[in-house]
Order: structure tokens, then C-alpha cells, then sequence
């Protein structure tokens, strides 16, 4: 059975080493250049606090620390978890 919690977002890093360039033509390194996050996220099920990671795609909002955001699980597995994240979501 699937179960839904909140997780807590313990860090946003952004992933510097892969950029994506939105411009065709730059004029400096960094010019139009955007970069995805990976996010922490830390909940708790069963008793027991679980950590999962997921990304953020480049442009995409990345959500602050300190944020909650919906965690699906399998009540028999819950180290299995999935982030769910939906920057658009109220559009």
C-alpha cells in the first residue's frame, strides 16, 4: 500500500560541473548558462528517519531549504521512496 508524508529539504546544491548554455552565441563562460540541483530530503516512517536525494532539472525552481515536500513510499518498503516535486504545480 502507498503511503504519503512530508520530507523536509535539508540542503539544495547547485551541480556547477554540468552546465547548460540557453545561447547560441556567448560572450563569456557563464553567459546564459543554467545549472541543475540535486536536493536532500529527509523524512521519517516506521520510526525511523530515511534520506533520499533527487534532481532538479536546469531552469527548473528549486525549492529552499527548510521546505517541505511530498513523499511517496510502499508502507513494506520505504527505503524505496520517490521525491515527488512539482515546481509548476499551482499554474
Amino acid at each position: 500500500m502507498k503511503v504519503e508524508t512530508s520530507g523536509k529539504v535539508v540542503s539544495v546544491k547547485k551541480q556547477i560541473w554540468f552546465k547548460v548554455n540557453t545561447k547560441a552565441f556567448r560572450t563569456g563562460p557563464s553567459d546564459g548558462a543554467v545549472f541543475p540541483n540535486i536536493i536532500k530530503v529527509v523524512f521519517k516512517a516506521g520510526g525511523k528517519e530515511y534520506t533520499k536525494r533527487k534532481w532538479i532539472g536546469a531552469g527548473l525552481p528549486a525549492p529552499t531549504e527548510g521546505s517541505t515536500v511530498k513523499v511517496v513510499y510502499e508502507e513494506s518498503r520505504p527505503s524505496g521512496a520517490k521525491i515527488v516535486y512539482q515546481p509548476y504545480s499551482g499554474i
